[in-house]
């Protein structure tokens, strides 16, 4: 079956958004390109703190509550949709809740053929981007680095401590076809 969607996952500065950016230059054909920052973008404000919505902690916790669920929810719903009517879809994500977001992702993509990708990074080096980066809360990567992966299953991994983004687009583009 042809890969209808690619899902990255990985913790704050491992790389997913580089990565993402290339696959769209070496795939075959057009691939949208949808990830978890725009949705945290595009939240009204009020979604933006502690009163059910997503919270960013000066330690770089992030705390998730009812109202972003019920947001994200019909995101991913949004993005099967876009990927059954014929999209190419390539996702970047950050599991927070590690098995538990990988079937919530499998639950809406049902159906669809879905190459399951893990992006990995070393935390020092993943803090170091961070701190070079400045929009993202000190902590927030190495925080993540190791609790996104935990208990998720992977077609594929590529580590972006010391390969470059373009070469991880390749590796992952080979098993698309």
């Amino acid at each position: 079956m042809t890969i209808q969607v690619i899902l990255l996952n990985g913790g704050s500065s491992a790389g997913k958004s580089g990565i993402v950016r290339c696959l769209q230059e070496v795939l075959p054909g057009p691939w949208l390109a949808f990830g978890i920052d725009s949705l945290v973008d595009a939240l009204p404000r009020r979604l933006r703190g502690a009163d059910g919505g997503i919270e960013f902690a000066e330690d770089g916790g992030v705390h998730v509550g009812a109202g972003f669920r019920a947001v994200e929810a019909a995101w991913r719903e949004g993005v099967a949709a876009t990927a059954r009517a014929g999209a190419g879809i390539v996702v970047d994500d950050v599991f927070l809740g590690g098995a538990a977001s990988q079937q919530r992702w499998r639950k809406a993509l049902a159906g669809l053929a879905v190459l399951w990708v893990g992006v990995r990074c070393d935390p020092e080096v993943a803090a170091a981007r961070e701190l070079a980066r400045g929009d993202r809360a000190p902590g927030m990567a190495a925080a993540q680095a190791g609790p996104v992966h935990r208990g998720v299953e992977y077609d594929l991994e590529v580590d972006t401590t010391h390969t470059e983004s373009l070469a991880c687009a390749r590796i992952i583009a080979a098993r698309v076809g």
